[in-house]
């Protein structure tokens, strides 16, 4: 939690504030994890908004958030378009929808670059229900999970108070892309939003589009904040990328989860492996858009021949995660716990709801992803 300088406003969801010439920056890893970071597309990430949150109570009925935003548009593809916030008054939604005009952030993935124009403020106007008592009432405004999003200032047509508390228990978790929220419809229909609402957490999401390749700055970004729960969300980076093989995934995972009990040695941690992917399951990376398609859609590029020499597929990274977790818990971390992605999203949840791109759910698989996230979460708990 930060308060914004000369305000009651708090920011949840960031680990600071940056301040730049075009606002105050929200980022979601320390500052020192910058010097360790590989390229721009992290570094980026890093900015984006997902599980990022201002948070205030008031009496009024309008408010304005001065800000300076900007889309992204990945090389090559059409122009971006604007994605929404939402604001929940006492944690009902009463408005989705995007801010004004703002700039660009130019994604070259091949290269590994992000080139960003900010562009000029723009603001974020917003009417809220009617409230003839003149009680004040608790104020969230969710940034899109995708943009990055500069504050320049935020006023109501009543005065502005200290939020209520956050709840109690406090989420820390680190995923890929569909973590971060993508193909979800607006910031709370993520599914890692979804559970958090649902068990009434305090989240902090660290999904980090294409990043979620089990980077030790992010180990220890998890093993220095605080945390009553911890969820990971492994493997579908690792195959997107072709990061690396089945001979260091299994360490890798070991040492991430070395370093983050490092700080919480007996923290609820559960691990879930990869979603249902038919186009990684028996296939490894990496992954690349079809350019033959007419829409937008993945493909496994890697070939077969590759897995005698230690490829990996999801249904092989489900396996070797299973594996360390067990090989954990017998040598005595009974807080540690596994979940197969497929309980989470499997074949059969494919036939009713396929990923429209072969790689991330669409609004309503997020909304039964995050039921199901948080029985498990709540199970861990108990």
């Amino acid at each position: 939690m930060i308060t914004l300088p000369g305000s009651p406003v708090q920011l949840h969801g960031a680990a600071w504030l940056e301040e730049t010439p075009e606002g105050l920056l929200p980022h979601r890893l320390p500052a020192w994890a910058r010097a360790q970071f590989p390229d721009d597309l992290v570094a980026h990430t890093d900015t984006q908004g997902a599980g990022v949150r201002l948070c205030f109570s008031g009496a009024g009925e309008r408010f304005v958030l001065h800000l300076a935003v900007a889309r992204n548009r990945v090389r090559p593809g059409p122009p971006p378009d604007r994605a929404d916030f939402d604001v929940l008054v006492d944690g009902e939604l009463v408005f989705s929808g995007p801010a004004g005009e703002g700039g660009v952030a130019e994604i070259d993935r091949i290269a590994g670059t992000v080139e960003t124009r900010v562009g000029e403020g723009t603001t974020l106007e917003v009417g809220l229900p009617p409230n003839p008592s003149g009680a004040p009432r608790q104020v969230e405004i969710w940034f899109p999970y995708a943009e990055t999003v500069w504050i320049r200032g935020l006023e109501s047509d009543a005065g502005i108070d200290d939020p209520a508390p956050p709840p109690p228990t406090r989420w820390v978790h680190y995923g890929s892309s569909i973590s971060q929220g993508a193909n979800a419809a607006t910031p709370t229909g993520a599914w890692p939003v979804v559970a958090a609402r649902l068990a009434d957490f305090d989240l902090v999401n660290l999904g980090m589009s294409g990043q979620a390749v089990l980077d030790p700055f992010v180990a220890r970004a998890i093993r220095d904040q605080r945390a009553d729960v911890i969820s990971l969300k492994v493997g579908i980076n690792v195959l997107n990328g072709n990061a690396y093989g089945r001979r260091m995934f299994g360490p890798l995972l070991h040492g991430f989860l070395d370093t983050i009990r490092d700080g919480h040695p007996t923290t609820p941690l559960l691990v879930a492996s990869p979603l249902f992917a038919p186009i990684g399951e028996q296939r490894p990376g990496p992954t690349s858009l079809d350019p033959q398609a007419p829409v937008r859609l993945f493909r496994s590029t890697g070939r077969v021949e590759d897995l005698s020499a230690g490829a990996l597929t999801l249904e092989a990274m489900r396996e070797i995660t299973a594996e360390v977790v067990r090989r954990r818990r017998d040598a005595g971390d009974a807080a540690l716990h596994y979940v197969d992605g497929l309980d989470w999203y499997g074949p059969r949840d494919w036939a009713r709801m396929p990923m429209a791109d072969a790689l991330h759910p669409d609004p309503l698989a997020h909304e039964m992803i995050g039921g199901r996230a948080a029985e498990a979460l709540r199970g861990v708990l108990a």
